[in-house]
């Protein structure tokens, strides 16, 4: 079961139409408490660094939690922001762009390198060691970040096509929560 968490600023709706369509199970947990049992967090996100503020300190000491226990998470957009300590690197930017992977990870398998993402942010990351994939803007920034089990996109993967969806199957597949179907044919 994937938590999506909602703080009142992000883009719950698309995301969890996004993963709808991949049939992975969502729950809205009302409080951190209920994110207990799940097997993967997200964090959506649509807007400025300070829209996390609804996530207070009881959210963040329960996301902390999960995520030590090793619960996989990902942070989408503002989502990714809320995994730094704050963003201060003001570079907006609306609009396609191709990102070039920097190294392997379970998060962008089967993406290649060159692939476009669709991204709506006014602040970035920086490009560290935790840098999965990069792309520029005036300037380069991270596109998807990943450290142990916690993972990070700047773009939006539910507004993403397929490449977008592509990457929240692999977060899904990661955290165990989907359940492969097999279909049975027989001659009748």
């Amino acid at each position: 079961m994937i938590a999506l968490i909602d703080y009142g600023a992000g883009n719950l709706t698309s995301v969890r139409k996004a993963l709808a369509a991949i049939a992975a199970p969502v729950v809205i947990p009302a409080a951190p408490d209920a994110l207990s049992g799940v097997s993967g967090i997200i964090i959506p996100g649509v807007g400025h660094y300070g829209a996390t503020a609804a996530l207070d300190d009881t959210w963040r000491r329960g996301i902390a939690r999960a995520v030590d226990a090793g619960v996989p998470l990902l942070g989408i957009c503002l989502g990714l922001q809320y995994l730094f300590e704050g963003s201060d690197e003001a570079l907006p930017h609306v609009g396609w762009n191709t990102v070039e992977l920097t190294r392997r990870s379970p998060l962008v398998e089967g993406i290649p390198t060159g692939t476009s993402f669709y991204f709506t942010h006014s602040y970035a990351a920086p490009v560290t060691d935790a840098c999965v994939a990069q792309t520029k803007h005036s300037a380069a920034f991270a596109a998807i970040v990943e450290r142990e089990r916690v993972f990070g996109a700047q773009f939006h993967p539910e507004k993403s096509g397929d490449a977008g969806v592509r990457v929240l199957r692999n977060f899904v597949e990661i955290t165990g929560s989907l359940t492969r179907h097999v279909t049975r044919f027989t001659d009748h």
